[in-house]
């Protein structure tokens, strides 16, 4: 690689690992003010807890890794021209235009890391801190909020049922199950009780023994089936500690031939998921924000040189959170049907482009 690409490099590269250490920070302590700091306050394990806070630093650090590329190459560039160095560099005869060569190819590279971690490290780290979840709840019952007496609802079934635990003792077995199914105004039309239970590991599948089904009629039971073992699939499993909460993997955690083969049956079927759908594209759209981003970043970098304006921090951190939220309302907007998947994923990134090249097109024109 020539002089000039390594040593705008190595301008950028400090200001990237400590945008990524600092963005993963920020993601990492939201979750540590919304959820963890309750759980520890209930009695959780530190230890778990501190598990589950490790395994989201992966996922952290795939979201962070396109933003925290923005940041480093304002701020790195910016220094550049500050200190005069871009234009001693123009009167050298280096062109501005040489800026893009370094930063898309770190840009490039910086896409394969957040698309690798995206599909091997998160999903695994995902579904590691999901049986974590399962384990301290499980462990700790204050977590759940049971009460004194150890009544309460606390698991829903794939039905709406409400499931009340008598107990819940070290290691997660669950004692004294009851599965109510109730008629609005009516008795109960069916009961389900077992003696003991427990969560199949990593799934949110309930596992019954030793139990019996009674069903009524007017309040008479009608039939008694008695069995040694049983499963219920759950709706909310009460496990889970993130902004989720009901026991579902987000399909952007789910790998990405599974994710595909799913649509594809959607789409064969006519059903629309606008969560699976937009997923599907932010598998992609999510990594190649860093390229955008970075062809963004020098351009308007190239502008404001060419203009005599400085961005400084200032302007790096209001753009870098402009992204963001811009990032998030579109991702709401496609999970919620609001837009097409493909519209709600890839538009961010269209927006960085689209306004990178008017960028040069005014440059150009000055």
């Amino acid at each position: 690689m020539p002089t000039f690409e390594r040593y705008v490099l190595n301008e950028i590269l400090p200001f990237l690992f400590g945008a990524l250490a600092a963005v993963i920070s920020l993601l990492v302590v939201g979750s540590l003010e919304k959820v963890i700091a309750p759980l520890l306050a209930k009695g959780a394990d530190p230890v778990l807890v501190a598990r589950v806070l490790a395994l989201n630093v992966p996922e952290a650090a795939a979201q962070a890794l396109p933003i925290a590329l923005m940041f480093a190459t304002l701020l790195g560039l910016s220094r550049l021209a500050a200190d005069s160095e871009l234009k001693s560099a123009l009167a050298a005869g280096i062109p501005a235009t040489r800026l893009f060569r370094p930063v898309l190819t770190l840009g490039l590279a910086v896409t394969a890391l957040a698309f690798a971690l995206g599909e091997g490290l998160v999903p695994r780290a995902r579904s590691e801190a999901r049986q974590v979840q399962q384990q301290i709840v499980l462990d700790n019952p204050r977590v759940l909020g049971l009460n004194a007496a150890g009544q309460n609802a606390v698991l829903r079934d794939a039905l709406g049922r409400a499931i009340s635990i008598g107990q819940i003792l070290p290691g997660g077995e669950l004692r004294d199950l009851r599965v109510v199914t109730m008629q609005a105004g009516l008795p109960p039309r069916e009961v389900i009780t077992a003696a003991s239970g427990r969560l199949r590991p990593g799934s949110t599948v309930l596992e019954l023994r030793d139990g019996q089904r009674v069903t009524y009629q007017d309040a008479r039971p009608v039939t008694v089936l008695t069995f040694q073992s049983g499963t219920l699939p759950l709706q909310d499993t009460g496990t889970e500690l993130g902004a989720e909460g009901n026991g579902d993997l987000n399909p952007i955690y789910e790998p990405l031939p599974t994710l595909i083969a799913r649509t594809n049956t959607y789409r064969a079927q006519g059903i629309n998921s606008p969560a699976d759908f937009t997923a599907l594209h932010r598998k992609f759209a999510g990594p190649l924000a860093a390229l955008a981003l970075a062809f963004f970043a020098v351009a308007l970098a190239v502008f404001s040189f060419r203009s005599g304006r400085d961005l400084g921090m200032v302007w790096a951190l209001l753009l870098t959170f402009a992204y963001y939220a811009t990032f998030s309302v579109f991702r709401i907007m496609g999970e919620n049907g609001a837009l097409p998947g493909a519209v709600a994923a890839y538009a961010p990134d269209l927006i960085a482009v689209a306004a990178g090249a008017a960028l040069l097109w005014l440059t150009a024109r000055r």
